[in-house]
């Protein structure tokens, strides 16, 4: 089965190796069929500390890291400068 890949936002980065990132998807309301935004706060590990809050991360499933990281930082999003 492949792994998730989503897209977000930093919003915090105040855990050692960890990062929240906030990921919002649209959907179209099943009774008012009117388009509405949900937003997810994820944890991910990030093991060179190199996202910073504001920064475009973009996250993969990985195995339980901890009680709360079940994501990972795809390697390729940390070299995003702001």
């Amino acid at each position: 089965m492949p792994k998730r890949v989503l897209e977000g936002v930093v919003v915090s980065d105040k855990g050692d190796k960890t990062v929240v990132v906030v990921v919002q998807r649209t959907l179209l309301h099943p009774v008012l069929k009117k388009i509405v935004r949900l937003s997810k706060k994820y944890h991910a590990h990030d093991e060179a500390n190199a996202l910073k809050v504001g920064d475009q991360a973009r996250i993969i499933e990985c195995a339980p890291k901890s009680k709360l990281k079940r994501w990972e930082v795809l390697s390729d999003s940390s070299a995003s400068a702001s």
